[in-house]
């Protein structure tokens, strides 16, 4: 079966619920810029030294499958019904990342620049992504009835992606520094 199905041709794409909408409308525009969120994380999770890190981003990833399956359904009560959704558990697990991340690094007192290290900088992509889809989804709830935490979810991703990448980029500079303090030592013991 090949992968093109000249349904769009015509400049149309078809929902989740197998409704037909253009595929400039604002409810694709949103959808397909999580769906660019998604593959930035994708990479970020490739960059990532840290392996705990690498875990949280994959599950990350395939909520992403959800909230896009339900922006990308205008009847939500037939996607509730057949898929998983996001939940306030899920918001809940950001926040608790967040709050050990944040207790766990070192205090921040000015602005950083984003990414001190590949995946800090491919996380701060990832950060900016969000926040572009975020405003997208808001101006997509004005006319459209959406479950409140679709909306608590997506603002705190923007935040977990801001912690994940001063995470990787905090495991770069102690990778760093001890690589340097390793390399002072063999240049030591090695006169």
């Amino acid at each position: 079966m090949p992968i093109y199905t000249k349904g769009g041709d015509k400049g149309t794409t078809s929902l989740y619920d197998g409704q037909r909408v253009k595929k400039d409308s604002l409810r694709v525009e949103t959808y397909g810029t999580f769906d660019e969120l998604n593959a930035n994380i994708s990479l970020a999770d490739k960059l990532c030294v840290n392996p705990k890190n690498k875990a949280i981003l994959q599950r990350v990833e395939y909520k992403m499958f959800f909230l896009q399956g339900e922006i990308a359904t205008q009847n939500t009560q037939k996607f509730l019904e057949n898929s998983r959704t996001i939940s306030d558990d899920d918001v809940h697990e950001l926040e608790q990342i967040i709050d050990h991340y944040t207790t766990e690094l070192p205090k921040v007192t000015s602005f950083i620049l984003p990414g001190a290290s590949l995946a800090g900088a491919q996380l701060h992509i990832c950060r900016t992504v969000c926040r572009r889809a975020e405003r997208q989804f808001v101006r997509f709830s004005t006319d459209t009835d959406v479950r409140p935490v679709l909306e608590r979810y997506i603002n705190r991703l923007s935040d977990f992606m801001y912690i994940m990448a001063r995470s990787e980029d905090h495991e770069a500079y102690v990778q760093q520094v001890t690589n340097e303090v390793l390399k002072r030592y063999a240049q030591a013991v090695g006169r």
